[in-house]
């Protein structure tokens, strides 16, 4: 018999999502895939699907490669999961934490209100 397990608990055991919950919630929302079909927490997962997980601004793509008997620690994940996502969704990533960023010089303290509305401003600005 073939083993199978449900897609949030597996999600859960290797990491992708903090709580069972997230993963829950996030099959609920049609944010994970499997081979580009929207589907529920419950649904069985077999060895060697490809996964799609939309955690904005990445798409996450995973092969399933086995079931870990339980949450595993960060270090075992490779053996039960192989990454597929592309270097260029990590790259917007890496581009969204650099530019969301302010620099203030030391001393300065806390931005004023009006200081802080210009500042909202100049993003809003800059990423239209």
């Amino acid at each position: 018999m073939e083993q199978s397990e449900r897609i949030d608990k597996w999600l859960w055991t290797v990491r992708i999502f903090k709580t069972r919950n997230q993963a829950t919630l996030a099959c609920k929302a049609g944010k994970v895939l499997i081979e580009g079909i929207a589907v529920k927490p419950s649904r069985e997962l077999k060895q060697g699907d490809i996964i799609t997980i939309r955690l904005m601004p990445v798409i996450k793509t995973v092969k399933m490669l086995a079931f870990p008997p339980n949450r595993l620690s960060a270090k075992l994940v490779p053996d039960f999961m192989e990454d597929l996502t592309p270097a260029s969704e990590y790259e917007k990533l890496k581009i969204m934490r650099e530019t969301n960023f302010e620099l203030r010089e030391r001393g300065v303290g806390r931005p004023t209100k009006k200081q802080r509305r210009d500042i909202e401003l100049l993003k809003q600005i800059w990423k239209e």
